[in-house]
């Protein structure tokens, strides 16, 4: 589990096949999770300078890869006990957006990002959205496009710096807005009967 909170940015030394290798200043250990650009994925090869984690091809056709090339957020996964500063976030990315506008209003800035319709159902006003491993609030939200604003302090602290218009980020929606719509879809299927929970259970 992770906060959304990037602890370095890290530059990217190579990536050979589905070998993803950063120059880093965290020690990380072998088998280690760490979260590079809000995706969750395993360390497999401890270096002096850093660490190689397993980038799967099919992780590649989900990721927006073009911020997989300089510089990257990290962030490891939180140990108990760690003080929980950002929200829940778990290093699932859900969709890749497309960043619309910037608006620079002087002293924060506004970010439009649009994704497929079918997302914004987990995208709730004033709720958590991690963008590009960032925890961040939800400003306002339409049928295919929803509105951040993020303080001078993050955009010079976060790779936000680097986004331009039509920038891809990759995208995780709040966990919960994702159980609560899991839970009202399901709501109209038939329930099970106690007959066949019954027999269920007498298998095992």
């Amino acid at each position: 589990m992770f906060t959304g909170l990037i602890r370095e940015i890290a530059t990217v030394q190579s990536l050979s096949g589905s070998t993803l290798t950063i120059n880093a200043k965290h020690k990380a250990k072998l088998g280690d999770s760490i979260a590079i650009n809000g995706a969750c994925l395993t360390v497999v090869k401890v270096l002096g300078d850093g660490f190689s984690v397993e980038l799967s091809p099919e992780s590649q056709k989900l990721l927006a890869m073009e911020n997989y090339k300089n510089e990257v957020h990290i962030e490891p996964a939180m140990m108990m006990g760690d003080r929980f500063e950002g929200h829940v976030v778990q290093g699932h990315i859900d969709t890749v957006g497309t960043i619309k506008e910037i608006k620079n209003n002087g002293n924060s800035y506004d970010i439009f990002i649009e994704v497929a319709p079918k997302y914004i159902a987990f995208i709730v006003p004033k709720g958590s959205i991690t963008i590009d491993g960032v925890s961040l609030t939800v400003n306002d939200v339409n049928a295919t496009v929803f509105r951040l604003t993020i303080i001078p302090h993050t955009m010079r602290e976060t790779l936000f710096k680097n986004y331009r218009k039509g920038s891809k980020v990759n995208i995780e929606t709040d966990m919960f807005a994702r159980y609560v719509a899991h839970i009202i879809a399901h709501q109209k299927s038939p329930s099970m009967s106690w007959d066949e929970i019954d027999s269920i259970s007498a298998r095992y």
